[in-house]
């Protein structure tokens, strides 16, 4: 086997058949430039369009620095880059979308930045997305969602550049749904963020919708949060508290002026109660749903076939 590269660049695809090619000329140039070692690992998160094809073509010409990984069904672009680490050989991983909207050109300014201050790593921040508004929106609300719920830094991208320890310690996470900025943090507060470009779309619609990134949230919370127990605590808590004072409101119109407590008072408080009894049983299933899809051992990607 040849020596470890210096750089391993992972690039998760899905259905990017038109800018795979012209996105490993120009992190080839990139690296060329540097003079520095590289390998580019490609993960085809079962693309629907002819990718893996245009991936095996560009590892039968450079067979040296290209490593070809397909899924045997679409796990999400988080689960299919953490794939790609247990592939990755070099001593620096860097992280970057299949769709050209942020140039390789601006890998050099997260390694600038690695080299000056040894961080464990560092994240390229968009001035301004090129999106639609709902996207941004979207992913808005994902990234105020996890500064609030777990107090991240709230400011992350997909476009990382990561120490070689980080990585081996985020591998240890076997479980189906992966979130790595979540887990990178677990690890390390040294993060650093530099500012980089960021493109209009040049080939392909995104793979992200509002709804999609609704969902992420959603499993974000139920996955790397207590948020939903503690709910149920204080909320019960509260809810408690207000039926007992409006219970002794009633028993003191009864006992001292008499009035008829009537059948309204009665269903309001059932129904009340139930709708919050239902909703609690709701959450509690949603995390017992997850623990059994951990315990079951349910893989966070499966490999079909390694180039």
């Amino acid at each position: 086997m040849s020596a470890p590269p210096k750089f391993s660049i992972i690039v998760p695809v899905f259905n990017s058949r038109d800018s795979l090619r012209e996105l490993f000329s120009d992190i080839r140039e990139v690296f060329d430039r540097m003079n520095s070692t590289f390998e580019v690992i490609f993960v085809d998160d079962c693309s629907r369009d002819d990718s893996w094809e245009v991936i095996s073509t560009l590892k039968s010409e450079y067979q040296d620095v290209i490593k070809g990984i397909r899924l045997s069904k679409n796990f999400g672009q988080h689960n299919a880059t953490f794939c790609g680490m247990t592939f990755a050989r070099g001593e620096l991983i860097l992280t970057i979308d299949d769709d050209l909207q942020v140039p390789p050109g601006e890998i050099p300014k997260l390694i600038e930045v690695r080299e000056e201050t040894g961080c464990d790593l560092v994240y390229g921040l968009y001035h301004r997305k090129k999106h639609s508004g709902i996207r941004n929106a979207g992913s808005k609300s994902l990234k105020s969602g996890a500064k609030a719920l777990h107090g991240s830094p709230g400011e992350g991208s997909s476009f990382r550049l990561i120490q070689s320890d980080l990585v081996k310690q985020v591998l240890q996470h076997r479980q189906n749904f992966i979130f790595l900025d979540e887990i990178f943090h677990w690890y390390t507060d040294d993060i650093r963020f530099v500012e980089v470009t960021h493109l209009p779309r040049k080939y392909k619609q995104s793979g992200y919708s509002f709804g999609k990134l609704v969902k992420l949230l959603a499993n974000l919370v139920l996955y790397y949060t207590m948020l939903p127990l503690k709910f149920l605590v204080y909320g019960g808590f509260l809810v408690s508290l207000i039926t007992f004072i409006i219970g002794l409101q009633f028993i003191i119109k009864k006992l001292v002026y008499d009035v008829p407590l009537g059948y309204t008072s009665l269903i309001v408080a059932v129904l009340f109660s139930t709708s919050i009894i239902l909703f609690s049983l709701g959450v509690l299933g949603e995390y017992l749903s997850r623990i059994y899809q951990i315990h079951n051992r349910k893989p966070p990607y499966s490999i079909k076939k390694v180039i």
